[in-house]
């Protein structure tokens, strides 16, 4: 099986498994408790929180809150970084902000959508102009999880900053953290991220955020994580995600030329009488979203499945939405045809060339037998 929807989630490393696994097995102690083995397990929380921290931000200015996942980070961000007047995002959010800015309508706030761009960036000038005295946060997606342009997020805050220089500034760097090389600057006041989308396992996220930045705990109870996130912390599951980050990170830059080398020989191997693509030369090379007009994305990926290719057709997350066109997609000036053809391909450092060949002849022939019954 060839497996292309690493977007969505990619495989455990199984070495990072085997190294985390004593915190299943022996060191299993709560890292609140008072006796020796439960403080040596907190121990090894705090050297997992600075190792992560170290791998994107200076730890002398940032703090680190543990997370279930990418979608509660983000749900922390926007609940407790929304604090008066209007808040600012894109049109090409992922559910996890979407959703919240929509709820955060029903709470009383404006919430104000700047445009993207073709590729699904957002336009810059269109953010910036929604921006005023009393815009008390911003949000914009560090890399869209659906076409994978990236946002010029130091850029943007910064000029956000200059605009209002209290307004914070929040990104969703859950397909970013990992995979392209970058540091938080001072500008930006919050970022997420997320275990499974780098070789952890799923369950497991967190919210970055500036150390002198207040804002209000999105979960109650027992004060761990500095009285940001209650709940006992998924030890386990952070040391994997300790252990992945600080790997992936040793060959950030190395994998980062090889999966642009596998993105590139797909797109260059696709029928182009075929397919459309709507990635464009800004976009993570880890994403490569392609458009087959007049046919359904979801018919195209279950033939390709059968086939023996696992590819998406957009963000998993809003699959549960029973939508048939992409809000993203749209918002980027796709036609309704074409975006009802979406396909995103997604890659690992892992994918061979072999394989990448195989999915181009695989989905070739599936789009290219369809288009003919239907003509």
């Amino acid at each position: 099986m060839i497996y292309l929807d690493n977007a969505a989630t990619t495989k455990p490393d199984k070495e990072c498994l085997k190294k985390a696994e004593k915190f299943l097995n022996e060191n299993y102690f709560n890292p609140s408790a008072l006796y020796a083995e439960g403080y040596s397990v907190q121990q090894a929380l705090r050297e997992a929180r600075k190792n992560i921290l170290e791998t994107i931000a200076d730890g002398e200015r940032f703090d680190l809150i543990f997370t279930s996942c990418g979608t509660e980070a983000d749900n922390t961000a926007i609940f407790g970084g929304a604090k008066r007047g209007n808040v600012v995002t894109t049109s090409g959010e992922h559910s996890a902000i979407f959703s919240c800015v929509n709820e955060l309508k029903q709470r009383g706030f404006e919430v104000r959508f700047a445009d993207l761009n073709s590729d699904g960036s957002v336009n810059e000038d269109s953010l910036l102009s929604l921006v005023d005295e009393k815009t008390s946060l911003v949000s914009v997606i560090h890399v869209s999880n659906e076409t994978g342009a990236v946002n010029d997020i130091k850029k943007l805050a910064s000029a956000v900053k200059k605009k209002n220089k209290y307004a914070l500034f929040h990104s969703d760097g859950v397909q970013a953290y990992g995979k392209i090389p970058f540091k938080l600057t001072s500008d930006i006041d919050m970022y997420t991220v997320s275990a499974h989308k780098i070789g952890g396992i799923k369950g497991c996220g967190a919210l970055i955020k500036r150390k002198n930045l207040i804002i209000k705990p999105y979960i109650y109870g027992g004060g761990q994580e500095n009285g940001l996130r209650s709940g006992t912390e998924n030890v386990f599951g952070i040391k994997n995600f300790e252990y992945t980050a600080v790997k992936k990170y040793a060959r950030i830059k190395e994998n980062f030329a090889m999966v642009e080398k596998l993105n590139k020989l797909l797109w260059d191997r696709l029928d182009k009488s075929l397919f459309t693509k709507i990635s464009g030369e800004n976009c993570s090379p880890y994403i490569l979203t392609v458009g087959a007009d007049g046919l359904r994305g979801e018919t195209v990926l279950h033939e390709a499945n059968d086939n023996g290719l696992i590819i998406g057709t957009g963000s998993a997350c809003a699959s549960n939405e029973k939508k048939r066109f992409s809000r993203t997609i749209l918002a980027c000036g796709v036609s309704e045809s074409l975006a009802d053809g979406i396909l995103r391909l997604s890659f690992c450092a892992d994918n061979t060339e072999e394989e990448i060949l195989q999915a181009a002849e695989i989905l070739n022939k599936i789009v290219k037998n369809r288009k003919e019954i239907m003509a």
